[in-house]
Formats: C-alpha cells, structure tokens, sequence
C-alpha cells in the first residue's frame, strides 16, 4: 500500500520512522509533550512492561465493544488505513498490524515515545510511527478506516478541535474509537485543576518524587483492606455505595493509584500520568456524545465507567 497517498504532502521516511514535529508553540501542549516524551522513556525501561501491555489491551476490548481478540482481528482485516492517535510506546499499533498484516498502521504520538516505538517494531512492515501533533496530522480528509484515540485526546491542546480533525480522516463507514477523562466528584476536580496551573513551576524531579508518595499512599490505604458505605453527597458529586478506604478517596479526592501485581514503578508512572501534564479535560457522557453528534457521526457502541466515557462513532 501507498502510504504516501494518504498524506497532503511529501515527507521522508527513516525506515518505519517519519519525524513531523515534536515542538508544539502551546506553551501547555509542550509541556504536555515533554512530561510525556519523560513518562515512556522511563516506562520502557522497566521489565514488567508487559504486565500493562496486558491491562491495556484486555481494557481495550471492554472499551470498545469487542467481545475477545477474535472479534477485533475479524473487525481490523477489511481495514486499509489505521491510525493510532496518539500510540505513545506503540503496543497498541503494533498490536493491530499483528492482527491484520494486509493493513498500513501508522501509530502518531507528538512526544519522543514515536521515536522509541519505531525503534522496538521494526519487524512488522505494515506499521509505520509519525512523531507529530494529532491535532494536525498532515493526513488527507477521507483517507482513513479506523482511527484509534485512546486515552490521549484529553491531552491535547483543544480536545473538540482535536476531535473534528481526526473524525474527517474517516472514509464514508469509517470508525473511530475515542476515549475521554471523565468528571469526577468536585473536591477531586478542583485539586485536579488546581493541580493543572502549578506544573509548569514544578521540576519533573519533585514530580517523580510526588508520583511515588503517591502511589505509597495508594498502597498504605489499599493495605488497610476496609470497606465501608457512603451516603450520597450530591452537591460535592459523591456517589453513595460501597468502598473500600483507597477507592473512595482515589475518586473523590486525589489520584493515588496503586495496582498490586503492577509494582511500584508502573504506579508511580500512572500517579505522573495524571498529575503532570497541563492538559487533561475532562468530560461529561452528554458532552463527549455531542461531540460525535457536532461530526456527523453516529455512535455505535458506548461505554461510561469512573475513569472514562468511550464509543466507537461511525461516519
């Protein structure tokens, strides 16, 4: 397949690499880049890597409708085009030219994570990594099957805008999988934005050390093995039900991840994760199904839990 057909404008490949850009002039989106260019240049070094490979294409299935691997190898094979949006180490990528080997992947992210991604897939030679901006990919309107976005556009500079350009990449009946952050109880929403303003005067070196504090407190509450009932508190946006001590305070108040099988080393990536990139919106289901709506686009499968909202749209 052509791959140059699919793009407005010439570019020139380094074996399954093309370098578009990796600065943004957002001064947020660029710090966004660099925390996350910091993020998997630490996350790839870790041995245990593959036990999030593992979380994250099991959770993909559930996100998106597909019932086992079976199903998204069956739904992949008529696929010319696929893009990942934002494919960070480039697992998933490689994951679907895996599954389809006629199809042309290409897996975009605008940190050094592309780089690093080209680098591990060599080996498969329908899938090609861009580092640059998915908010701006250079692709042609019309030109692409599926598109992926799965846990990225939230950070992006202008998510909505965001959005529109990747859902006029879709040829007529094509796909495109979302994910968006959604809105969490009020006091975790104001830390969060609170949070948001002060990254940028803080050192990615006091960033890590918050990110493994965190993730002890994750641990030390998680350890306690307590379960108690909530009453709702509408004004504050607690949900009332059952929790144990470290999920009730993880959803309603800070993020302090903790995942036993994990390690220390992955908490402490997805602790920084969330607390420091500037970007990172989140969403109501009625807001991130408008979006599909404002598109032109239809949704076919959706799916709402704390973390997130998905859906698969269809043009």
């Amino acid at each position: 397949m052509d791959l140059q057909s699919i793009f407005e404008l010439p570019f020139i490949t380094e074996n399954n690499f093309i370098r578009i850009s990796g600065n943004s002039n957002e001064i947020n989106q660029q710090q966004t880049n660099d925390v996350f260019s910091d993020k998997w240049e630490k996350v790839e070094r870790e041995d245990n890597v593959e036990e999030l490979e593992k979380f994250q294409k099991e959770w993909y299935l559930k996100l998106y409708g597909f019932s086992n691997e079976n199903e998204l190898q069956s739904f992949l094979q008529n696929k010319e085009f696929i893009i990942d949006a934002g494919c960070g180490l480039g697992y998933k990528a490689a994951w679907f030219a895996g599954l389809s080997p006629s199809s042309t992947v290409v897996g975009i992210d605008f940190s050094e994570a592309a780089n690093i991604a080209a680098k591990k897939y060599t080996r498969l030679k329908n899938l090609y990594f861009i580092q640059g901006d998915i908010a701006n990919t250079g692709l042609k309107e019309a030109s692409i099957d599926y598109v992926s976005c799965d846990q990225v556009i939230m950070h992006t500079e202008k998510p909505e805008d965001t959005f529109k350009h990747l859902a006029s990449l879709l040829k007529s009946e094509g796909e495109f999988a979302c994910y968006v952050y959604t809105k969490k109880a009020l006091p975790r929403e104001l830390l969060d934005d609170y949070f948001r303003k002060a990254t940028h005067n803080i050192s990615s070196e006091d960033l890590w050390k918050m990110s493994r504090e965190l993730t002890q407190l994750g641990k030390t509450l998680s350890d306690l093995k307590v379960t108690f009932t909530a009453p709702d508190i509408p004004l504050l946006g607690i949900k009332g039900g059952q929790y144990d001590v470290q999920r009730f305070i993880y959803w309603n108040f800070i993020k302090c991840f903790w995942k036993e099988d994990w390690g220390t080393a992955l908490c402490d990536s997805t602790n920084y994760d969330w607390y420091s990139p500037s970007n990172a919106k989140r969403y109501s289901r009625e807001e991130f199904d408008k979006m599909g709506e404002d598109n032109g686009l239809k949704i076919i499968y959706k799916h709402s839990e704390e973390a997130c909202h998905t859906a698969r749209f269809k043009k």
